[in-house]
């Protein structure tokens, strides 16, 4: 596959300086990135945090860091779980760029997707109300460049919060434990040859290009919707009930993944992620929409 360039913000103190002619007198700043109402002391854009600085005859305006990497280390308040030691093994593993190519964290989160869209329809012959009046069941993918996010939503089975506890944290730890015993043997396979898919522990994938991972969810089994957050060297991920009416689900789950620096220009671009859903969803029986 060919590779797609990628644009660095390894100098985040980038500035330029526009002079100024007559200080006295009012003008108009246009530019590809400041906004026409943008000259105060500082705003964002496109994901980052500018600055401007006004002297005698010169506004510098200076890109001093970047609000997705702000967002990124945030988890809001909820109860507070630990992970297995065997998922926090496989998560440290994962982080410290354990795979070279990091584009199968989207196979992985569709082909879960699917899986869910699956278990809903055959559940749903014996039981009809699982159905309710959720929609198709579909996949939705929304790379966002502005603010470095992908999102993948499913209108699947969804899961409770106990559900929750168990996929994410606990159960997944014998096939993690299996996982890591067959990554060990097997040194040249790794994810680039499909074997993180083998063992249940796909999700975790996410983790290659993700600084935080959060999950909403809404299983037709509850009342209430339930949110997952963990940010990327964390050893306990936090679960809490959602109240925001705006994000509510009537079911299924979506997942938001916070890019990482240095993988969110790339994998937030939408031509990119259109080209690897072609590659993906080969064998996935439902439509995808991105």
């Amino acid at each position: 596959m060919a590779s797609v360039p990628t644009r660095s913000l390894a100098t985040p103190s980038l500035a330029t300086s526009l002079p100024l002619t007559n200080p006295n007198k009012a003008f108009t700043l246009r530019t590809p990135f400041l906004t026409p109402n943008a000259l105060n002391n500082a705003f964002s854009c496109s994901g980052l945090r500018w600055k401007l600085e006004k002297t005698t005859n010169l506004i510098a305006v200076q890109c001093v860091t970047s609000t997705v990497a702000e967002k990124e280390t945030q988890v809001t308040s909820g109860e507070k779980f630990e992970y297995q030691a065997e998922v926090s093994h496989l998560l440290d593993l994962i982080v410290h760029s354990l795979y070279s190519h990091k584009e199968v964290f989207l196979r992985e989160l569709v082909s879960n997707a699917s899986d869910a869209l699956d278990k809903l329809r055959f559940l749903s012959v014996t039981e009809p109300s699982l159905l309710g009046d959720a929609g198709e069941l579909e996949i939705r993918i929304k790379p966002d460049p502005d603010n470095g996010t992908i999102t993948i939503t499913d209108t699947g089975i969804g899961m409770t919060k106990k559900e929750l506890v168990d996929c994410l944290g606990t159960i997944a730890q014998s096939g993690t434990s299996k996982f890591l015993k067959a990554l060990k043997e097997n040194k040249d396979l790794g994810a680039d040859n499909g074997l993180i898919g083998q063992f249940g522990v796909g999700f975790y994938s996410a983790f290659l290009v993700a600084e935080k991972v959060v999950v909403s969810t809404k299983s037709p089994k509850s009342k209430k919707q339930y949110v997952w957050e963990a940010v990327a060297d964390s050893s306990s991920y936090v679960i809490r009930e959602e109240t925001n009416l705006e994000k509510l689900l009537n079911r299924g789950t979506q997942i938001t993944l916070y890019l990482r620096l240095d993988d969110k220009y790339e994998f937030s671009d939408p031509i990119r992620i259109q080209n690897l859903v072609k590659n993906y969803s080969q064998f996935v029986s439902f439509p995808i929409y991105c």
